[in-house]
């Protein structure tokens, strides 16, 4: 029986629009592929849901990518408020869900920066029963390891737990711990899925 609920943030619970972030910025759409070719498209992305780089390491190593734009680099990554947005139906998808009884949980590869300066977007959170930001722990999904201190920081049963993931290697890995996995494309399709494993939904 499924008695916990545990959510990944980016595209499930909340929108990350890197592409649309750069562009509100002013860049054009050479220059939005440009700076996610040094940034957010390259593995020195993981680095900053990890947290254990400082800032200006990181936005230095997104300037050694390509030099020739370390200007435009800085002036994107300096305040990150709009990179990640709020989904209308976070709060009341949360609740339906505790009010049913389940327990909620949040596990999600994020950065300290974009907590900070995104804390609007995670108005969902305070509804939540706990969970686990990449940064605080310094590991990243699919590292198993993340899965496993948030089971036991809740004394959570995988047997009993649900992951809802939009990154099939993050789903597939808490499948491999005996989690069971939901890849999400939407909310409907997320809400079957559950359906099928017994979770009570409407």
């Amino acid at each position: 029986m499924i008695r916990n609920i545990i959510f990944d943030i980016g595209n499930v619970l909340t929108d990350f629009r890197w592409r649309e972030f750069l562009e509100d910025k002013g860049f054009d759409e050479a220059m939005v592929e440009r700076i996610a070719q040094a940034s957010v498209l390259t593995p020195l992305w993981n680095e900053v849901d990890r947290g254990v780089w400082e800032e200006e390491k990181l936005i230095q190593e997104f300037c050694r990518m390509d030099p020739e734009i370390a200007p435009e680099i800085r002036r994107a990554y300096g305040n990150v408020k709009g990179i990640v947005t709020k989904r209308e139906y976070a709060i009341p998808w949360i609740q339906e869900l505790r009010n049913k009884g389940y327990q909620v949980y949040f596990l999600s590869n994020f950065s300290y920066k974009v907590y900070v300066e995104c804390k609007d977007a995670l108005d969902f959170l305070p509804y939540m029963d706990g969970g686990i930001l990449s940064y605080q722990e310094q590991v990243i999904k699919p590292d198993a390891e993340i899965y496993r201190r948030l089971m036991e920081k809740y004394s959570l049963k995988a047997e009993e737990s649900v992951f809802i993931d939009d990154t099939m290697r993050n789903v597939k890995a808490a499948e491999a711990l005996g989690i069971y996995g939901i890849c999400f494309r939407d909310k409907e399709q997320a809400e079957k899925e559950l359906k099928s494993l017994g979770v009570d939904i409407g």
